[in-house]
């Protein structure tokens, strides 16, 4: 119905048909937070996670139409899946007169529910991978996917020794499926041949086309290093391509640990909430903000050189770019010839977190990367610079952030910090959290939760995380206490749940205080 995908199969429906009945009975589970419990309860139960639709197609042969005309019901938000069948039973049939519809008129991109708004090609894309020739973007093609591992478990910990001995572990179940695949002289499957062990490895595509080919793999300390796994959730990664399933571009924004970059992560293409950015300057995961594509401000490409001398080794080194393109500084050079690369970044950041700009174009950004304009009245670009500058401070110091002074920590005095699972006081009061059974944290703005990224609030997403997680399959144990442990500051997450309070309600003071922009008015490409 509303999938980027499926916009030329919707197509074909409108031509091939005469009438088309959509009865959208919701269930969207690949969901979070609000909008989650919107979309109510699950039709198949226990056994379905995607969005559900009765959908009647008619061939009238008599009815003379280029398109089908096409009548659509939503069902409404917070339903229960009872309400839902007994909301079908009532309605018993599309012809109903007491079953209301709407009338869709798709238009020439296939788009049914959430239609792009045609402004939105008016303003300059953040980034262009499939014409790499178009230079008129605000960033260069070097732009990345966050990190796919696909085996989280193994490859992120709140503990540097957990971390080490979780991959010497796996890595060392691999050689030896190496060593056992040597003794074979027959040929044979490598799907029958490996050994399917959650307790040892995890198996992807890459990992068994690399045991075929006897590959060999080897733990190495320095490819441990600190990543971006969630929302002001940082985590020890074992950043290496032979056991990171996808690595797409991140080896460029982040070669190693001395070479320092920024990146603003936005939501991509497949996310099914509202759009978010952040920023981060460390390896970002994909879950950090839905999928997200990460812009940097640099990229880094590594050269080749000849050795200079007996006592000089170094074969190699990295050249740095900037992320931002020089068409841009050009472009933002026309509104004031002080505008640097770098304040363009900032610019970018903060025109991305404006409301009205994310509520206009909200179906264009589920759709397509960010387009956006380059504001004409230089006191407007210095506001969302500045701004963007100032979320930046935030986001990428969020812990040290003092805390808010009217939030009222009790039982801190006792020194019994460790976390297990922090909740809510009651269901329908989150202005208190019971950080554990000694400590509470209560007199919470409830403004602080409306600054949402990735589907949930920020503060919620610090519960959410710093819980202690146990793997079924596995049996790896990642225990959040770890990191402030391993870092000699043992209520580092009671400090930084006191932390994103602040950052949360601060940031929103400074989206309330972005710039106006009027959208009505047509942008030049």
């Amino acid at each position: 119905m509303d999938g980027n995908a499926q916009d030329g199969f919707r197509k074909c429906l409108e031509k091939e048909f005469s009438s088309i009945y959509v009865f959208n009975l919701r269930g969207n589970q690949r969901t979070s937070g609000e909008l989650s419990r919107k979309e109510g309860g699950k039709i198949f139960g226990s056994g379905s996670r995607t969005p559900i639709l009765i959908t009647i197609l008619v061939k009238n042969p008599k009815v003379k139409r280029d398109k089908a005309e096409i009548r659509y019901h939503d069902i409404g938000d917070y339903l229960t899946r009872e309400q839902k069948f007994d909301h079908i039973k009532e309605s018993k049939s599309v012809l109903n007169p007491d079953f209301k519809t709407e009338i869709i008129t798709p238009n020439e991109h296939g788009d049914w529910l959430s239609q792009r708004n045609d402004a939105f090609n008016h303003f300059i894309t953040l980034g262009d991978k499939e014409n790499k020739s178009n230079k008129n973007t605000f960033f260069a093609p070097i732009y990345s996917r966050g990190l796919q591992t696909a085996r989280d478990v193994w490859c992120y910990n709140f503990s540097t020794e957990k971390l080490a001995e979780n991959m010497k572990k796996t890595i060392a179940f691999y050689q030896s499926e190496i060593e056992r695949l040597n003794t074979i002289k027959s040929s044979i499957p490598i799907d029958d041949f490996i050994r399917y062990d959650s307790q040892k490895i995890s198996w992807t595509r890459a990992l068994k086309w690399d045991l075929e080919k006897r590959k060999q793999h080897f733990f190495d300390k320095n490819h441990i290093v600190t990543g971006a796994y969630r929302p002001f959730n940082k985590q020890y990664l074992y950043f290496d391509r032979s056991f990171n399933e996808m690595v797409y571009q991140q080896p460029k924004l982040f070669p190693t640990e001395n070479h320092k970059n920024l990146c603003i992560c936005v939501s991509g293409l497949s996310h099914k909430g509202e759009f978010n950015a952040l920023i981060t300057n460390q390896i970002p995961d994909l879950g950090l903000n839905a999928a997200c594509q990460c812009f940097p401000l640099y990229w880094y490409e590594k050269v080749e050189h000849i050795q200079r001398g007996f006592f000089d080794t170094q074969d190699s080194d990295y050249i740095r770019h900037d992320g931002i393109t020089d068409f841009i500084l050009e472009q933002a050079r026309q509104i004031d010839f002080k505008i640097t690369k770098e304040d363009i970044f900032y610019y970018v950041y903060g025109f991305l977190h404006l409301p009205a700009y994310r509520e206009t174009f909200a179906a264009d950004l589920k759709k397509m990367l960010p387009r956006i304009p380059l504001v004409e009245n230089p006191a407007d670009f210095w506001a969302f610079s500045k701004a963007g500058r100032d979320l930046a401070a935030l986001h990428l110091n969020y812990e040290t952030v003092a805390p808010c002074p009217d939030v009222i920590v009790e039982g801190a005095e006792l020194g019994n910090f460790r976390v297990e699972k922090m909740r809510f006081r009651s269901k329908d009061d989150k202005s208190t959290i019971v950080f554990n059974p000694y400590i509470t944290v209560s007199n919470i703005p409830l403004k602080a939760y409306d600054y949402v990224i990735n589907g949930q609030s920020a503060v919620e997403w610090i519960m959410d995380q710093y819980q202690i997680q146990i793997d079924e399959k596995s049996g790896i144990t990642n225990d959040p206490n770890d990191w402030g442990l391993e870092h000699n500051n043992p209520r580092y997450i009671l400090d930084l749940l006191l932390s994103v309070i602040n950052v949360s309600l601060q940031s929103l003071d400074i989206i309330a205080a972005l710039p106006k922009v009027d959208f009505t008015e047509k942008k030049t490409e």
